[in-house]
C-alpha cells in the first residue's frame, strides 16, 4: 500500500460536486479511484464518469464493492436489492498509488441499521475532502460536518468550495476551522478540457 493515506471525498449532501472534484484531484494527484459504493444509475456510474473527465495514462479504476440498482441510500438501495452491506466485505483495493476515495451523499448515510459513511472513513484511516456548495442552509450543513469530522479525530485535508462564491458563508465556515481551503469555479463545461483547467486550483 502507499505511504500516504487514502483521500476520502466526502461532502455536506447530496449533489454538491464529489465527482466533479473527484475527477479533478484524480487527474492532478494521478491517483487511482475508488467508489466503495454505487447506488442506482449502474448505466452512468461515478466510476465512469471520473473515467470520462480524466487524460492522464497513470489512474486505474478499481470496482465498486456494491454496485446497487436502486438511486437511493445505500441501506435502502440493498434492502430493495435484498443484500446486506458488510463493512468486512469492504476492503482496501491493492495498489502502491495514491487512493481517492469518493463516498456516497453525506457523513451520516446510513450504510445499514448499524453504519454509516463516517464509520467507513474511520475504517481505512483516510483523510477527508469535504466539498461544499452553497445553498441555504449549507453553513450549518458544513459546521455540523467538520464538528463530527473533529470529534471522531478525522484529518480534514481540505475543505473544497465547489462553485459560485459567497463570502458571508465561507467567512462563517472558515471562523470554525483551520483545514486548508480550496475554490474551484462554476464549471461552464464539464468535460476533460474543463478538469485539465480547474487543475490549478488544487494545492494539495
Amino acid at each position: 500500500m502507499p505511504d500516504k493515506a487514502p483521500l476520502f471525498v466526502t461532502g455536506i449532501g447530496t449533489d454538491v460536486g464529489k465527482t466533479v472534484v473527484s475527477a479533478i484531484l484524480v487527474e492532478k494527484l494521478k491517483a487511482d479511484y475508488w467508489k466503495p459504493i454505487q447506488s442506482g444509475d449502474l448505466d452512468n456510474s461515478d466510476t465512469m464518469k471520473v473515467k470520462r473527465l480524466i487524460s492522464n495514462p497513470v489512474t486505474r479504476f478499481h470496482p465498486e464493492a456494491y454496485r446497487l440498482t436502486q438511486p437511493y441510500s445505500p441501506h435502502k438501495s440493498a434492502d430493495l436489492d435484498g443484500v446486506s452491506i458488510d463493512l468486512n466485505q469492504i476492503q482496501l483495493p491493492d495498489t502502491d498509488n495514491q487512493l481517492l476515495i469518493e463516498g456516497a451523499g453525506g457523513l451520516m448515510v446510513p450504510l445499514n441499521n448499524q453504519h454509516f459513511v463516517v464509520d467507513l472513513i474511520e475504517k481505512f484511516n483516510a483523510e477527508v475532502v469535504l466539498v461544499v456548495k452553497h445553498y441555504l442552509g449549507s453553513i450549518n450543513h458544513t459546521l455540523l460536518s467538520l464538528e463530527l469530522l473533529k470529534q471522531k479525530k478525522i484529518k480534514v485535508r481540505a475543505l473544497i468550495f465547489n462553485g459560485e462564491r459567497d463570502e458571508y458563508s465561507e467567512r462563517a465556515i472558515l471562523r470554525s476551522t483551520s483545514a486548508k481551503n480550496i475554490y474551484i469555479p462554476q464549471l461552464a463545461a464539464l468535460n476533460k478540457a474543463s478538469v485539465e483547467d480547474c487543475m490549478r486550483y488544487n494545492e494539495l
